[in-house]
């Protein structure tokens, strides 16, 4: 059976925008390394660098860290983040380069596992909201450019090379089948 010409061309439309799609939700996403330069540590100032992002659903938090001296424990909720609960913990990681993906719009709370790190100030609260826009530092009037109020974000592009390589083999092939 032929497909005509208009067919054939809306076929080819719909398969150009499905991987467009997948790009742009990719191209969104950022990863926020944990404290920018100085990373997850007890002299970060985190609630500086927590206020110069924006933390958007499909983002990822990296916290990198020296394995063994800290580690991450993401807490139940907020009166376990302000008295530095550690023991009614949700998650608990360890590697010294842990990847946590938010996932849905809402506030998580990370603090360091390490005893009397919490209470120095080694503690994280991250609000998520949805949309569509890309994740990007909140901006800043402030003319501070100390590592710990740098940006750490960055836009993640996994396999688009990759999916925009298949888009032309799979046009072509979409016009020599039909």
């Amino acid at each position: 059976m032929k497909m005509e010409g208009a067919q054939r061309a809306v076929l080819v439309l719909l398969v150009a925008c499905c991987v467009s799609l997948v790009i742009t939700r990719q191209a969104s996403a950022a990863k926020h390394v944990v404290g920018g330069s100085q990373g997850w540590d007890v002299s970060t100032d985190l609630n500086s660098w927590t206020s110069a992002q924006t933390f958007k659903v499909g983002d990822q938090l990296v916290f990198k860290y020296s394995q063994g001296l800290h580690s991450v424990v993401e807490l139940a909720g907020e009166a376990a983040y302000k008295n530095c609960n550690t023991g009614t913990s949700v998650n608990s990681l360890n590697t010294g380069n842990d990847v946590v993906k938010l996932d849905k719009p809402g506030t998580r709370y990370f603090a360091c596992g390490t005893l009397g790190h919490c209470g120095q100030g080694m503690k994280l609260k991250v609000t998520t909201v949805a949309g569509n826009a890309p994740s990007t530092p909140a901006s800043s009037s402030s003319s501070s450019s100390s590592p710990a109020s740098a940006s750490a974000a960055s836009p993640e592009f996994p396999g688009s090379a990759f999916l925009v390589s298949l888009m032309v083999p799979v046009t072509l092939c979409a016009f020599s089948v039909f």
